[in-house]
């Protein structure tokens, strides 16, 4: 529950756990979390997509996912974007706990694991809203396939080896056309992720726009890009023998030819973070990042 954007959360309700696949101390670490958890009261139950936590319950029906009303996740970002997915568009906040190598979306070390879940619990902490994106493939005038993302999308060449020829409109006005091994959509909250890497700008995680970042372009005139997040934009292939990958949340998805239109905007979905009432934006790019560092 949101109470003057503080997570406020009854006795007894539900809370689902999401931990990094694979890892013996994140399987460790979500085992003594559900302890914690079910000694104040709460159902708990392990996420769709995972092993179930012992003395956990599966989280295998809608009905049981739509009453979550928390999801903690154990693990790096990798981990918190496929919390994202699994939540498939539910107001559930998300509470990140940081067990990977950089741990910019779980921004709470793994070793403040009580002490934060203590806060929480106590009403402590507060609810950050994130925007997400959404993009429709268009083949024929129809929709093939509808996606909604935290951090970004990305179209790309893949294995191919040719660069991919794409036109770039916004509101059905033509913005570029542009020959590159892919384009990166990034929300503010993707700015800091494949976008920084490929030379795109940070954006502020609240303003209410979305960059366009090349990859890779064959030109030096091609730039990353920031629209308003309520326009639409728009990508297609020039080529008839042209394909391309289409990747959400660093997850390949489908492939894209000539013949589709790729529609993006922000989503109808916000995303909701758990943080303390001190959360400082720009300490973490300091701290993750070393954002201004001359050293």
């Amino acid at each position: 529950m949101k109470k003057n954007n503080k997570l406020v959360l009854e006795k007894n309700c539900s809370i689902a756990l999401v931990y990094r696949l694979e890892t013996v101390q994140a399987v460790s670490l979500a085992k003594k979390v559900s302890d914690y958890l079910k000694e104040h009261g709460f159902e708990v139950y392990t996420a769709p997509e995972q092993k179930l936590i012992p003395g956990t319950k599966a989280a295998k029906t809608k009905k049981q996912m739509d009453e979550i009303k928390l999801a903690i996740v154990l693990g790096g970002d990798g981990t918190y974007l496929r919390a994202v997915r699994v939540l498939e568009g539910r107001n559930i906040p998300l509470l990140g706990f940081n067990m990977g190598s950089l741990g910019f979306l779980t921004a709470h070390s793994a070793e403040s694991v009580f002490d934060i879940l203590e806060k929480t619990l106590e009403g402590k902490m507060v609810l950050l809203p994130r925007s997400m994106l959404v993009a429709k493939i268009l083949r024929k005038g129809k929709v093939r396939g509808e996606y909604h993302a935290l951090n970004d999308f990305v179209i790309e060449r893949g294995s191919m080896s040719q660069l991919i020829n794409t036109a770039i409109y916004s509101e059905k006005f033509l913005v570029s056309e542009v020959k590159a091994d892919g384009f990166i959509v990034a929300s503010p909250s993707g700015s800091t992720a494949y976008n920084l890497a490929a030379g795109g700008p940070i954006l502020h995680p609240e303003s209410a726009v979305l960059v366009v970042t090349p990859v890779a372009p064959h030109s030096l005139t091609s730039r990353p890009l920031i629209f308003p997040d309520d326009r639409e934009l728009s990508f297609k292939l020039d080529g008839k023998t042209q394909k391309a990958h289409f990747i959400v949340d660093g997850q390949k998805t489908t492939e894209i030819t000539a013949d589709d239109e790729v529609v993006m905007s922000r989503s109808c979905y916000d995303h909701w973070m758990v943080r303390e009432p001190n959360h400082n934006y720009f300490h973490l790019l300091r701290e993750k990042l070393k954002f201004g560092d001359r050293s």
